[in-house]
């Protein structure tokens, strides 16, 4: 089922009416039968039975687990090593087969993201974060809650269980803030994330013809696409899940305007990169290998370089394992993973060299222009580690990147040749319009995101909704209508169109 598609509103307004009619506590039942029904109804249903083994598997496995004395370290062991094992097992077998076979195997829906939800789950009651679900249908939903299965986020159940199953009274701000965070997630997908595609598909498709700067132009139309798509998609769930009364945690906090690598990956993608620093990176520095190997490491080079290499070391394992999750090619490992680790220990190995550096072109590191130089330079090294992300494979990427730099024809960026990549100069003007658009909004929310973090309070998304609903009526209204226009007119609906092709869903 097609998450913009009139028939996904139609049964989210269905599901929405029986949420709100039934009793509070049986609400999380309705959302239960929704999850099933929509993933019967997407494309390969019948699939729904991986992630149910993986949530039976979850939910028995925290049962013996109660039954294990919490002294007994073998067991409890032997239990996590059981849950580790089918759900990272199934994981593998499905997502990565291309590794070691040229067999295409169809992978279930979200099998990323539930398998990371319910063994993260786990991880917590193994840890005695989190309580055990005894429910069977609960640990269910839990794992199966349909809006999340298109593109995540990957939630923390023990900040959301209560939250599921307390029940929620129908709110006319949870709709209208719904409802609109919706709209603003189909005007990223629809309007801006189609017509980039177009460009970025035409260049990366046909790299032969298109070089030089034809290859930074789809290179940066693939970056803003793929922001508009995964953020655009996050929306619309968000968006979804507060109409039910749930607060999702937020996946996205203006990545583009960030002056690191390593901040820019606390503002993209923000709950995996919270998953695999709870999971991965800090269970890895207290291994016994690791911990042998800083102290080796402390011996020979110091305290303080053998604590940073000890640091690196876990970082790559965990650098390699978030381009891995990103899917089952080395073009992931590299574009999403290792080129990033290798940006953020150079970049703190040379820190020293950039501060001597500033300091002679007397520029103050502090300064609006320094912090403007950081942004320019992250933003280019993300677009760098999309085009391997982009690409068909690494020698592809490496090719495409070695003609961006030998190839000399900016002359293409001004004499109309760049309506030749699938765009004339009408989608080229909303497309250009829309983003300028996303721009303003995105800044707007950073002034607000400043200003609260000032008073010592934390921002809470709604700004910008809440700068809406206190204009007068006809404001309000009027900023909305054009919005919802906007959107249905300008929003790409082409022939064989899948509006539900969001470049995550099935990681």
């Amino acid at each position: 089922m097609e998450i913009t598609s009139f028939f996904f509103l139609c049964f989210l307004a269905v599901v929405l009416f029986v949420y709100y009619l039934v009793p509070g506590k049986l609400q999380w039942m309705v959302l239960l039968a929704a999850s099933v029904a929509f993933y019967l109804m997407s494309e390969n249903g019948v699939l729904i039975v991986y992630p149910l083994i993986a949530v039976t598997v979850t939910w028995l496995s925290m049962r013996l687990l109660c039954k294990v004395d919490k002294k007994d370290i073998v067991k409890r062991r032997l239990v996590l090593a059981l849950e580790v094992l089918i759900l990272l097992g199934i994981l593998v077998g499905l997502k990565y087969n291309n590794f070691i076979s040229s067999d295409s195997i169809i992978a279930p829906l979200g099998l990323s993201f539930y398998t990371f939800i319910l063994l993260g789950y786990f991880l917590d009651v193994y840890n005695n974060i989190a309580e055990p679900e005894g429910n069977f249908f609960k640990t269910a939903l839990m794992g199966l809650y349909f809006p999340i299965m298109i593109s995540g986020p990957i939630l923390r159940i023990r900040d959301l269980k209560k939250d599921f199953f307390e029940g929620h009274k129908l709110d006319y701000n949870n709709l209208t803030f719904g409802a609109q965070r919706m709209l603003w997630g189909f005007f990223k997908e629809l309007v801006i994330s189609e017509r980039l595609g177009v460009i970025a598909n035409t260049v990366f498709g046909n790299d032969t013809q298109y070089t030089g700067a034809y290859i930074w132009v789809g290179a940066l139309a693939f970056t803003f696409q793929l922001y508009a798509n995964f953020s655009g998609c996050m929306d619309i769930v968000i968006g979804i899940s507060e109409m039910f009364g749930l607060k999702l945690p937020e996946n996205f906090d203006i990545p583009f305007m960030t002056k690191s690598i390593s901040e820019y990956w606390r503002k993209w993608h923000i709950t995996l990169g919270e998953w695999m620093k709870e999971h991965v990176f800090y269970p890895l520095l207290r291994t016994q290998l690791i911990m042998k190997l800083g102290k080796v490491l402390r011996d020979k080079l110091g305290k303080k370089k053998g604590k940073q290499v000890t640091t690196y070391v876990a970082m790559f394992i965990l650098w390699f394992s978030v381009g891995l999750w990103h899917g089952g090619a080395f073009k992931y490992v590299i574009g999403s993973g290792l080129l990033h680790w290798f940006y953020i220990v150079f970049g703190e190995v040379t820190l020293p060299f950039w501060t001597w550096l500033f300091g002679r072109l007397h520029i103050n590191m502090k300064s609006r222009f320094a912090d403007g130089v950081r942004i320019v330079r992250t933003f280019f090294l993300v677009n760098i580690g999309n085009v391997f992300f982009r690409a068909d494979s690494v020698p592809h990427a490496c090719r495409m990147l070695k003609e961006a730099v030998t190839t000399w024809n900016p002359q293409v960026l001004v004499n109309g040749s760049l309506f030749e990549l699938g765009l004339d100069w009408i989608d080229f003007t909303v497309t250009i319009v829309s983003i300028a658009i996303l721009i303003c909004v995105s800044m707007y929310q950073l002034r607000l995101e400043k200003t609260a973090e000032a008073e010592g309070q934390t921002y809470d998304y709604h700004g910008v909704r809440r700068f809406i609903a206190s204009r007068n009526i006809v404001i309000r209204w009027i900023i909305l209508f054009a919005a919802l226009f906007y959107v249905i007119l300008l929003g790409q609906y082409g022939p064989g169109y899948s509006a539900t092709e969001f470049i995550y869903q099935n990681f």
